[in-house]
Order: structure tokens, then sequence, then C-alpha cells
């Protein structure tokens, strides 16, 4: 049994009738590690917006050029714990305030907003058609984000205070190293000679398969291959997703016109993964042991959406404690915490936190 796995377990024993989040540090340590070797000499920023805990960007920060953030919050968050780290500012709505801080980088979306700028070093972000290439994208990042070619050029004809350095791109996320490199290879295509290239994240993280990784090493020699001094790349999901535990206990289990539940302290409003990915959250059972039956493990809310896993195989009994695995990244930050005002989860933090 792993350090992490063992103070999971002692963690999990010790559970009362309050959820908790564990994250394993010395596991995303060695991650980001092996990320940082793989991706030699691209440029790496950490989308904060996966998982902006202080814990997790610190340890990060070693391995990480710089961090993404997409609002004054999470500018200021990071700029607190890391000051004079450099930051790219994106994100479709940026407000007067935003415009008037002062990031490495900001990501332009419209011709208004860099009018607006005062001053700065600017990516402008590029909203390219690519259907087929996005083929099997667990999210296509379509719509209002970023700009067409058309207006892109725009941009570039207008006199302005800040100064163009070259284009952003985050065209799809849930794609896995070759799908990823094809996209990077069309962004280049929009950067004149000489600029920078950030090709965002959208790295794939299998939720049914957890041990099925991302290959960044294939990753890594594509993106060196575009023949570009400054790549830039933004993961998020990909790097803390693995490092996260949510613990939960088992209140009831019951059976419902024949179907069978396992009703669960916390829910949706602490892990709203399972839910907007629509997948069954993987999990490990701290218990007793006994039959394997057909189970749906839900929540505590008073909705039929707060499920975290339909009809998977779990021997299940009340006190035994559920453990979510890959609940590192966009996970509690992005759940409702204050519905039905539920208690906060506890957090705790293993192998590694000083």
């Amino acid at each position: 049994m792993t350090a992490g796995l063992r103070e999971l377990r002692e963690i999990a024993a010790r559970l009362g009738d309050v959820p908790a989040y564990v994250y394993d540090l010395a596991a995303l340590d060695a991650h980001a590690a092996r990320i940082r070797a793989a991706t030699s000499g691209i440029e790496l920023y950490y989308a904060v917006k996966a998982n902006p805990d202080p814990a997790i960007l610190r340890t990060l920060e070693p391995y990480v050029d710089g961090f993404e953030v997409s609002s004054g919050g999470e500018f200021d968050h990071v700029s607190a714990l890391f000051p004079g780290k450099r930051l790219a500012f994106g994100g479709p709505g940026k407000t007067a305030s935003d415009l008037a801080r002062t990031p490495y980088r900001f990501h332009v979306e419209s011709p208004r907003e860099l009018d607006l700028l005062e001053s700065g070093d600017v990516l402008l972000r590029v909203n390219l058609r690519t259907e087929t290439e996005t083929e099997g994208a667990a999210l296509a990042m379509s719509g209002p984000f970023g700009m067409d070619p058309a207006m892109v050029a725009q941009c570039r004809a207008r006199p302005g205070k800040a100064r163009i350095r070259g284009v952003h791109a985050h065209l799809a996320s849930g794609l896995d190293a070759p799908a990823l490199t094809t996209l990077a290879e069309m962004i280049v295509g929009h950067a004149r000679p000489g600029e920078e290239v950030c090709v965002g994240g959208g790295m794939a993280v299998d939720y049914t398969d957890p041990a099925n990784l991302f290959d960044w090493e294939a990753y890594g020699a594509g993106l060196r291959g575009l023949g570009r001094e400054i790549v830039r790349i933004e993961p998020g999901r990909a790097m803390t997703a693995y490092c996260g535990w949510y613990l939960t206990k088992v209140l009831d289990v019951k059976r419902v016109h024949g179907e069978l539940f396992a009703v669960l302290t916390g829910g949706t409003h602490h892990l709203r993964t399972p839910v907007t990915k629509g997948h069954d959250q993987p999990f490990t059972v701290f218990g007793s042991g006994g039959h394997e039956e057909e189970v749906t493990l839900v929540g505590q809310l008073c909705t039929p959406k707060d499920v975290f896993a339909r009809r998977v195989g779990a021997a299940l009994a009340p006190g035994d404690v559920v453990a979510f695995a890959m609940a590192g990244a966009y996970a509690y930050n992005i759940s409702h915490h204050d519905f039905l005002m539920h208690p906060k989860p506890e957090f705790h933090y293993v192998s590694g936190m000083p």
C-alpha cells in the first residue's frame, strides 16, 4: 500500500458525518515533475480554474513557468501567493477593473477589449472552426470564445496601446496527444513569424480508466516539432485531477421499485464533476465488505440529479466510507456549495504537506 493510500485509509477511519477532501501532494509533485520533463522546451502555465487551492498551487509552482487566470479574483489570489510570478489573464468577459491589472500576458477576446487596454502585452485569442479535428472531444470551445480570423485581422490592422505578442487558442478539451498536436499545427498557422503561440489545455482525462494517462511525451515531442521559439500550454484538469479524493460516509442503503440506492453524506454541492461530465465517478470502498450488488450512489440533496455513480457494482452498508478518486480538478471549486446549507467539507493534505 502506498503512503498516500495508507493515509487516505486512516482519514477514512476517522471520518464523521462531514465529508472530506484529501489531496495527495506528493503524488501531485511527482506527476507535475513528469509533465515538466516531458514538455521540456515548452512554456507550462497551470490553468488555475481547475483547482485554485493554495496547497495545490504551491506544489505546482516549482514546475510551471506561470499561471493562467480567468478573473480578477484568480489574478489577485495567485499574485498574493506568488508575487512576481508570470500570469496570463484570459476569459471572455473582462471588466474595466480586470483590464487595469498588469499580467504578463492578456488574452484578448475582441477588438473592443484591445481598444480598452491602456498598455500591456497581449495574445489574440483565435476561434477556429474545427468540427472534424475536435470530433470526440469532451468539450468544444466554440461560440463566444475568442475571435474569428476576420476579427483577428481587425485587431492587427488598428493602432493600439497594447503590444501584440502572438496568438492564443483553446479549441477543445478531452483530446489525446495526436489530436491536440493537430490542433496546435492549425493554431500556429494563424501566428506571424517570431510570434508566441499558446495552444491552451484540453489534455484528455479518462474517468472510466484512470490508468489511461495522457501521453505527455508524445505531445511534448509534437509541440517541439512546430518550429516555434515560444510555444505555451495551459493544462488544468490533466495536472491535478489525479491527486484528489472526496470521502463520504454511507447513511442508508435501500431498494426503491427494485433499484438499489446508497445514500451518502455530501453530494454534488461538493463534487459536481460526475453530473457536469455525465460519468460515474471512480471510487474505492473502505468498509466491512460483503455481497456486491448493482447500486446507484447518491448524495443528500433534494434533487434526482444528485448522483455520483449509476448502477455500479459495489458492496455497501451504512457506516462504510466511499472514497471518490480523481477529485483534484473541477470538483469542489465548481460546485454549488450553499445549496441546502449542508456543512462544508473538511480538507486534508497528505504525503508532503509541511
